[in-house]
């Protein structure tokens, strides 16, 4: 009942941060085991229903060949003209988280006004987009840099972006964008985002817990303890204005990810949402890029390339 399975595509995740310092909803990576990652690759040697030559996903790590029970692998089944990599991002994990916390614990509907911080990245940019054109919220996006902002409004069809390196006040920023104030904030990244944020929710308002990458690289020592932590005003406006903060994990939606990734790929191939990746060639390349998604230097999902695909 094992396959050994050939890495084509690997992702690169910030939730991989945490893992490698402190217990999160897992075990913290194993000092000197091989570095977690989500991979799709091809059966080298078959077994329990799965042929030579498939394409599968599992939990393959960075690495080129990784053996595996066939129950812990899937079949990759994508639409026509989806790159394979796809299923590492819009139509995979990073697509379902975007898709549960936005339409789940967000429960944004039509007509709201819907903030998303990290908005050029993997989850933000799928959310923004599923906010934008599928629910036809009005959406703006927080990323950093010129460049990022003009990817936001001008590929991804956004309302409006924020550039938080250049603002000097970003919660004067989001207010001038969101006259009416915000309904929902889509937060990937914490710290003073959020609380920039949450000085403009609007009441009842939902704020979706969906990562705290402005921290990520602190937790597990000293400096864990002096991370940006929620003013006691804002605190008050919290409980005044009646907002809901809910964390999540994608894996608790686990059996209703075919109607998530059904929708998505609908909407991929109707056009309503695209597909923004940056993709990385060769694994020894790993390291360094894994440092760009705390760096800012990737736009939409990040994936590294480890091999090409051997049958056409």
């Amino acid at each position: 009942g094992q396959v050994l399975i050939r890495n084509l595509y690997m992702s690169l995740d910030p939730a991989l941060r945490p893992q490698m310092s402190i217990r999160t909803y897992v075990e913290p990576v194993p000092v000197g085991g091989p570095m977690r990652a989500t991979t799709v690759g091809e059966v080298v040697v078959a077994a329990g229903g799965l042929q030579e030559g498939e394409i599968v996903m599992g939990l393959g790590g960075w690495q080129e060949y990784y053996i595996a029970d066939v129950k812990d692998v899937r079949r990759v089944l994508l639409p026509h003209g989806a790159p394979i990599q796809a299923a590492l991002g819009i139509l995979g994990i990073t697509g379902i988280t975007a898709y549960f916390g936005l339409l789940r614990v967000g429960a944004a509907i039509a007509g709201e006004t819907v903030v998303v911080s990290g908005a050029a990245g993997a989850t933000g940019s799928v959310a923004a987009q599923i906010a934008k054109h599928v629910l036809g919220c009005t959406v703006v996006g927080i990323a950093g840099g010129t460049k990022k902002c003009q990817f936001l409004t001008e590929e991804l069809g956004l309302d409006a972006a924020i550039d938080y390196k250049a603002e000097g006040n970003l919660s004067d920023a989001i207010r001038k964008a969101c006259p009416k104030g915000v309904d929902v904030f889509f937060d990937n990244i914490g710290g003073d985002q959020l609380n920039a944020c949450l000085r403009r929710m609007r009441r009842n308002g939902r704020v979706v817990l969906c990562g705290a990458i402005s921290g990520y690289d602190q937790l597990g020592g000293e400096a864990a303890n002096k991370l940006t932590g929620i003013p006691g005003n804002i605190m008050a406006s919290i409980v005044s204005s009646r907002l809901r903060l809910e964390g999540f994990i994608v894996l608790d939606y686990a059996k209703e990810w075919p109607k998530a990734l059904s929708d998505l790929a609908l909407w991929l191939q109707d056009g309503k949402i695209k597909n923004a990746e940056t993709v990385v060639d060769g694994l020894p390349n790993a390291a360094q890029a894994f440092r760009q998604l705390f760096e800012g230097g990737n736009t939409g999902k990040l994936t590294v390339k480890i091999a090409e695909l051997s049958r056409r």
